[in-house]
């Protein structure tokens, strides 16, 4: 349910570009694409440290239907994934050098909280890894409209 429903919650660059713009470019698809990817790793830790409240709740998240051990290799997955669809903006020259250096670094420790979550698990290292996946998305674009203004 997160993969499919991550697109509406990735849509806002595209639908803010168009409303301001009156188009969509590839630009506003990438930024799109980086939130889309990202979705998985962020929530799948989230229902990991959460996962009786979800499954009270009886709603089917991948720790309740698939296990610990199997949300937790996805999430480095898609946190692999992540990582190479960061660097996206860079490689279509949307961005420049200041923008790839942040995202090499926020995707080190985006990694590394990925990696212990799947091979380290805890409730408390799920928790750090959510933590971490918010402020890292934050971090990230904040470098691409930095990047934006003062292009090297």
């Amino acid at each position: 349910n997160i993969v499919i429903g991550g697109l509406s919650g990735a849509m806002p660059p595209a639908l803010g570009w168009a409303a301001v713009a009156n188009e969509v470019p590839m630009q506003a698809w990438l930024l799109v694409l980086i939130i889309f990817v990202w979705t998985p790793p962020h929530f799948w830790a989230l229902a990991m440290y959460r996962r009786e409240d979800y499954a009270r709740s009886g709603l089917p998240m991948l720790p309740i239907t698939h296990g610990m051990a199997y949300t937790g290799q996805q999430v480095w997955l898609y946190s692999l994934a992540l990582a190479a669809t960061t660097l996206l903006p860079y490689a279509v020259r949307m961005s420049g050098l200041i923008y790839l250096v942040a995202a090499i670094i926020l995707n080190a420790e985006f990694l590394r909280h990925a990696w212990r979550v799947h091979k380290h698990y805890t409730d408390q290292v799920a928790r750090k890894a959510f933590a971490w996946s918010v402020l890292y998305l934050s971090l990230l674009f904040a470098a691409l409209l930095v990047d934006h203004y003062f292009r090297f």
